[in-house]
Order: C-alpha cells, then structure tokens, then sequence
C-alpha cells in the first residue's frame, strides 16, 4: 500500500540499526521473505523480547503479531510457519475484536484498496512518486492469511475470524501453544496488565491501537507509570502509540518503559521513498533521542530509567 518494497525494507533498516522487527498478520510479505532481509533465521531464543546484554545476538530479536482469530487449527499451523521462520516472540492484538469507527478514514476518503474518488485521485497527483510506484507494479496481496482474499475484501474477512469472545483462558492456551516470549499488546489498565502476566505473558504492551479504536481512550504515556508500578520490574513494557519523536522516547523510557513501538513514523518514511525513506525517519528518531539524552544530563538509557521519575513528570500529577 505505501510502497513497492513494503515489510522487506523496514526489516533491513531494522536489522542495520539492530531493532526488533515486529511482522503484521496482515504482511504483504512472507514469513522468509522478512527473515531474509532481517538477517536469516539462526538465532538462540531468548527468555524477553530483548536478549540479554551478556550474550550479544548475531541479528536483533523478531516478532510475529497475531489477532484474535476463531479458528485454533488456522493460528497453529500460522505460528508454526512463523517459529520455522526464526521469529522469536509473539504478539498478541487483543484490542480489536470490534472495529472502531475511524472517522479520519472517512474524513480523508481513506480505503483499502483505493476508490479511485476526485479526493483520492487529487491527492495522487500531488504525490506522483508514490502513484508511479503504485501504478507500476502489481496489485499487492496478504502474504500470511488465505491467499485467496482480495485486498477489497479484507474487513468482511477479518470480521468473520477474529473471535469476540476471547477470553484470558484462550490467551493462557496461545502462551503455552507458542512456548516462547509473548506480549499483549493493548494493554491500558493496570490490573489487566497484572493478570496478563498471571496469564503467562512475559511483555505487556501498552497501547490504544493508535487512538482508532475506542473513542476518548487514555493516551498509553499517562497509565505507563501506573502499569509499571503494577507489574514491576521484570515484567517488559512496550509503549506504542503517540511516538513521532526522539524526545517521546525519552519520556517513555523515563516513565517505565523497556522499548517503543514505531508505526506512523516509518510508515510516512515508506510512503515517501521506500527504504531510504525508513533509514531517514530512525536516523532522525535515534539522533532526537541522543540529543534529548544529553540535554537531560543522562549518557546511558539505563541511567535515563533511573532517574526517569525525577526528569520528566507525569501529567497526572501536574497541580
């Protein structure tokens, strides 16, 4: 969709910084297409979504994210696929059993695939590399699910198999079927955060699915310190959501987070010029984040967790 050389060149720009690259259900590419660009499929499991420091990796960690699907026969065969790959971690989405009403999708004239509609088309024509490279190369597909769904018919798909009614019995089921290192992802209250980790969770990840789904849902950076404080300190924190600075990842890691998750950022970077364009949005984030460091006085992101609670200040607690 955003451009010709889609999940393959954020997997190489991941692997050149030594980022964990996170896989979509919904990919346009393989399974071995990404490990392949992400540096092959030899990598000792890990017991977190990070290895440990003492035992460097020969390629960063990678990760498979997995909805709520009805069909248990469909999800085993898929994380088998995914495990034969070399993907390390698995994420659980358990934030959309139910669409949102995402309203700048209507607003905009957003659709998958595009309509063709005067809005569409003006804004095509003011972005002519990015209707070259779509005009130019075929149609894409989903890569993972079944091959024989259209991209035009993937919300009437995704509306038959994700199942509603799951429930903390089946996510304690796909932690054991998985075997290895599993978040959550959106997480926004700290007691579902505990009993994530009661469940066999080994990461909770913080998120409002990018503010699309639940109307007025807390921002993800305001309950991260309570989440925290909950879980404690072994438990892995992932923030996603609201991070389009370096400076935003300062705060996260200062207020109780191990990592971020990227999504809007590079996918701008995508649109505007493929892999280079994600190398340009991670240099920058890196460099904002460096420099945001250095101006808080800190020189390690240990040191930045450390004395996190006493750099930035929650909004929660502002008189």
């Amino acid at each position: 969709m955003f451009h010709c050389e889609g999940e393959v060149a954020v997997a190489s720009v991941a692997r050149e910084f030594g980022m964990m690259y996170a896989l979509s259900s919904f990919s346009t590419s393989t399974f071995d297409e990404i490990a392949a660009a992400h540096g092959g499929s030899s990598q000792p499991p890990a017991g977190r979504f990070s290895p440990e420091v003492s035992h460097p990796p020969r390629r960063p960690p990678r990760a498979f994210q997995l909805y709520v699907w009805r069909d248990r026969a469909f999800v085993r065969e898929i994380l088998a696929r995914a495990r034969a790959a070399g993907f390390e971690a698995l994420i659980l989405t358990a934030d959309i059993s139910w669409f949102g009403n995402r309203e700048a999708d209507l607003r905009t004239g957003f659709t998958v695939p595009p309509d063709y509609s005067w809005r569409q088309c003006a804004g095509a024509a003011a972005a002519p590399a990015w209707t070259w490279d779509w005009l130019t190369h075929p149609p894409y597909s989903y890569a993972l699910v079944d091959q024989d769904v259209s991209a035009d018919s993937i919300a009437a798909y995704v509306n038959a198999q994700i199942e509603p009614a799951f429930d903390w019995e089946d996510a304690a089921w796909l932690c054991s079927e998985w075997g290895g290192p599993v978040a959550l992802k959106g997480v926004v209250r700290p007691d579902d955060a505990k009993r994530a980790v009661q469940a066999g969770f080994s990461t909770v990840w913080v998120s409002n699915h990018g503010g699309r789904q639940l109307e007025t849902a807390v921002p993800p950076i305001d309950v991260l310190p309570s989440i925290r404080n909950v879980v404690g300190p072994d438990t892995q924190l992932i923030l996603d959501g609201g991070v389009r600075r370096g400076v935003d990842i300062a705060k996260a890691l200062a207020l109780g987070a191990d990592g971020v998750a990227i999504g809007k950022p590079y996918l701008y970077g995508l649109a505007a010029g493929g892999r280079v364009g994600v190398h340009k949005v991670v240099s920058l984030l890196r460099d904002e984040l460096e420099r945001a460091m250095g101006l808080l006085g800190v020189g390690s992101v240990a040191e930045l967790k450390e004395k996190g609670p006493t750099l930035v200040r929650p909004r929660s607690s502002w008189g």
